[in-house]
């Protein structure tokens, strides 16, 4: 039996974020036993908790969605955070742990302690690429909506590799309803995770609406999109919407039900960082 934990993350209270399952004792499992856990779990990540091989870090994450293991995933990261300190495997060095994953290293700041503790992740480097206007025409199609062509849509692989666009409004993405068959052939021709679009709310907290769509990792809709929400701030900052120095919340899960709260900021020195609350919604052990 291991240790298992399930960490909504990007809410402080249960069920309204995005859960991770978190296997804590994860030494000794195959590649093919955690892909197979994850697939069982079902959730849109699985991690596991591994000893690191760098002397930085304070350990080692695998991250799966039930098809696929990814290099870096946002929510997945923070969870499993909540979820080690939680646990008492680690103690933040200088108010930070640093995480081992296929990308390399992410440094992630922890504010505060129980119910109030906040996780801040420093999104690793991101390239930017434009998509084709044909494969601009072809999003369109995917999501049956109009995107703002004045701001060009863009690949962003910040680890996780994502579609961003820009809608009308708040409103345009919330009535979105995709073609997930279509997506996921055009997902997997551009060799992406998933498309994370968003559109501006005219007031409120939250300054803007995110919906990520992964189909062809097996996940239709993900709730609350750490990667995807950090992807649409390099998008900000790359195409001039947001200057350096800039904070705001994004709002995520509405149409899945939940009310998943980001917190983003583009730092002075253009670094992108990714937080929010998190909170354990399952705790025990699983069978190996």
């Amino acid at each position: 039996m291991r240790a298992y934990k399930v960490v909504d993350a990007f809410s402080s209270k249960p069920f309204l974020g995005n859960p991770v399952a978190v296997v804590l004792d994860a030494e000794g499992l195959a590649t093919a036993e955690m892909q197979a856990i994850a697939r069982w779990t079902n959730l849109s990540e699985t991690t596991f908790l591994l000893p690191p091989t760098s002397s930085e870090a304070d350990y080692r994450l695998r991250i799966f969605t039930p098809r696929s293991e990814l290099p870096f995933a946002g929510h997945p990261t923070l969870g499993s955070a909540h979820a080690v300190l939680e646990a008492g495997r680690v103690m933040p060095r200088g108010g930070r742990l640093v995480q081992e994953c296929g990308v390399g290293l992410v440094r992630i700041a922890v504010e505060g302690d129980g119910a109030e503790r906040r996780l801040t992740l420093a999104l690793p480097p991101a390239k930017v690429t434009a998509l084709s206007a044909a494969d601009v025409d072809e999003l369109e199609a995917v999501i049956g909506h109009r995107i703002v062509r004045e701001v060009a849509p863009a690949i962003v692989d910040v680890g996780a590799v994502w579609v961003v666009a820009q809608l009308a409004d708040a409103d345009s993405v919330l009535a979105l309803t995709p073609d997930f068959r279509r997506s996921a052939a055009f997902e997997k021709r551009l060799g992406v995770t998933g498309l994370s679009l968003f559109g501006r709310h005219a007031d409120g907290e939250a300054a803007i609406e995110v919906r990520s769509f992964a189909p062809s990792c097996g996940v239709e809709e993900d709730p609350v999109c750490g990667s995807g929400n950090g992807a649409i701030a390099v998008f900000h900052r790359d195409r001039g919407l947001l200057k350096a120095g800039t904070s705001y919340t994004a709002a995520q899960g509405r149409c899945v039900g939940r009310d998943g709260r980001i917190a983003l900021a583009i730092e002075a020195d253009g670094e992108i960082s990714v937080g929010g609350a998190c909170v354990t919604c399952v705790d025990g052990r699983i069978a190996d």
